[in-house]
């Protein structure tokens, strides 16, 4: 999530995005010539695919009469990693599985088997296999890769006479102020969500450092600090102005509501990704969508950027009864003809897999376009949050929501981040 995507061909990212819990463990495999049916368990977090991903299993099953997939989804208003936890804390093992990379990696790298002999790897682009490998083994498949940023609304900048896209902080405000002027809400903020926050809204101060990976060594190691740090000051900015022009009482707003709203047109820029393509074009087939960098300064060059990376990986746990027809499904999810369909056009990810062709660009819609072109321009920022200590996003959300709630104050809120900081990785 964070380099030369260059390669990219045409070749989604959280976490997390999505709202609510699905869960799909009706399905009717039928074992054909006395063929004992093995069950295959799902659990993962991207809601936004949960009913395409069904199909798609469908169509597996037809294939394999003697395999039954069960789904079951937790993503956006649910905490996934809590759930995963809980699950295995009950013994519950779903025998597929969805693991960030980096320290997520390690934190379960113990549950996981290694993947790096499957036929699939040798298609993996290089900048999607970075965070699920360690001690040169690969151990989780990347779903697709994604960018986020600000998703504005086309029709609502014409009609608010902005010719000229905000690269700068600065020029964010002169956008927002024109859309008020218009009586255009600028930003429809689904700050209800800690993970908006506390994920993506934050990465951005990690992002913009000169050296990300450099500042989170020195975190770890003491000799780098949250308060004090001058990019961390200029993030406080951006978040405050997505405030002073947002919708009233954006703790209220969740994930689905934000979206929906949005694509109504009840404001035109929202703090999203590609990943909610889909939702958008079935509540407003008509839209037509841009994507804009989240600028913390006024420093084009450093802000016209978008932040690009693997939003998540499949992994398939160790001890599965059942963990070769596991990765079977996984093998025929990204080299089938059935399977690359689904990824493509009923997913909507950008592939992170060489072999995975997007013929009609117009597929992936407006936004994943956006990010590819920036890719193409090597004008990417990395996504940082899988290396923070665990559990430090939720807490980090919870923060960002108190500040927003007006019970602490900038420096606050930045003394906060360092203790939480300072406590998970003491775990």
């Amino acid at each position: 999530m964070k380099k030369g995507l260059v390669v990219l061909t045409a070749a989604s990212l959280l976490a997390m995005a999505g709202c609510g819990t699905d869960k799909t463990n009706d399905n009717a495999g039928g074992g054909g010539s006395g063929q004992q049916v093995k069950t295959i368990k799902i659990f993962q977090f991207k809601v936004e695919i949960a009913e395409a991903l069904r199909k798609m299993a469908d169509e597996y099953e037809k294939e394999h009469p003697n395999i039954k997939i069960e789904i079951e989804t937790i993503g956006g208003g649910g905490d996934y990693g809590a759930a995963l936890k809980t699950k295995f804390a009950a013994g519950e093992y779903p025998d597929i599985f969805n693991n960030g990379g980096f320290n997520e990696l390690n934190v379960w790298q113990e549950h996981l088997e290694d993947l790096s002999n499957e036929p699939w790897v040798k298609d993996v682009l290089p900048v999607a296999k970075e965070p699920m490998t360690k001690d040169g083994k690969l151990y989780g498949q990347p779903l697709g890769l994604e960018g986020y940023g600000f998703i504005y609304n086309k029709d609502l900048f014409a009609k608010a006479g902005i010719t000229e896209l905000p690269k700068t902080l600065s020029q964010l405000k002169d956008t927002a102020e024109k859309l008020k002027a218009a009586g255009i809400t600028p930003f429809m903020n689904g700050y209800g969500e800690w993970w908006i926050l506390g994920i993506h809204n934050l990465n951005i101060a990690f992002a913009q450092q000169p050296d990300p990976n450099a500042f989170i060594k020195g975190l770890n190691d003491g000799s780098a600090k949250i308060p004090g740090n001058p990019v961390f000051a200029n993030w406080t900015k951006l978040l405050d102005l997505t405030l002073q022009y947002g919708q009233p009482n954006p703790l209220a707003t969740d994930y689905n509501a934000q979206v929906t709203n949005f694509a109504n047109g009840q404001a035109a820029m929202m703090q999203q990704g590609n990943w909610t393509q889909v939702q958008i074009s079935k509540t407003n087939p008509n839209i037509k969508l841009g994507m804009l960098p989240m600028p913390i300064s006024d420093d084009a060059a450093a802000n016209d950027k978008l932040a690009v990376g693997v939003p998540n990986n499949w992994v398939v746990y160790n001890k599965s009864p059942v963990k070769q027809e596991a990765k079977d499904f996984l093998n025929w999810m990204v080299s089938s003809e059935v399977g690359k369909r689904y990824i493509v056009e009923e997913f909507k990810f950008i592939p992170a897999f060489s072999n995975i062709e997007v013929k009609d660009p117009a597929i992936l819609g407006d936004l994943a376009n956006e990010i590819i072109a920036y890719s193409k321009d090597n004008k990417t920022l990395s996504w940082n949050w899988f290396k923070f200590p665990d559990g430090a996003t939720n807490e980090f959300g919870a923060h960002i929501q108190a500040y927003i709630g007006k019970k602490v104050d900038a420096a606050g809120l930045l003394e906060n981040f360092q203790k939480t900081w300072d406590t998970t990785k003491a775990k």
